[in-house]
């Protein structure tokens, strides 16, 4: 990690986003080898960041419109 990247790093905490924010956005940047680590620590947010993707606004059935 660069000095610069931990920097960015506690920039994005500032907004105090969801813990599942960040891995979330965590998989949509991740190289393919992190990808995989991600999806290996994480199988069910992968599944549903995977559904939502794939879904209309990225509601699921049964979500408000």
């Amino acid at each position: 990690m660069s000095y610069d990247e931990y920097v960015k790093g506690r920039e994005l905490l500032l907004n105090d986003p969801p813990f599942y924010a960040l891995i979330q956005a965590a998989m949509r940047k991740a190289d393919s080898g992190n990808t995989v680590k991600l999806r290996q620590a994480f199988p069910e947010i992968w599944v549903e960041l995977n559904a939502r993707y794939h879904a209309s606004d990225g509601k699921l059935p049964g979500e408000e419109e």
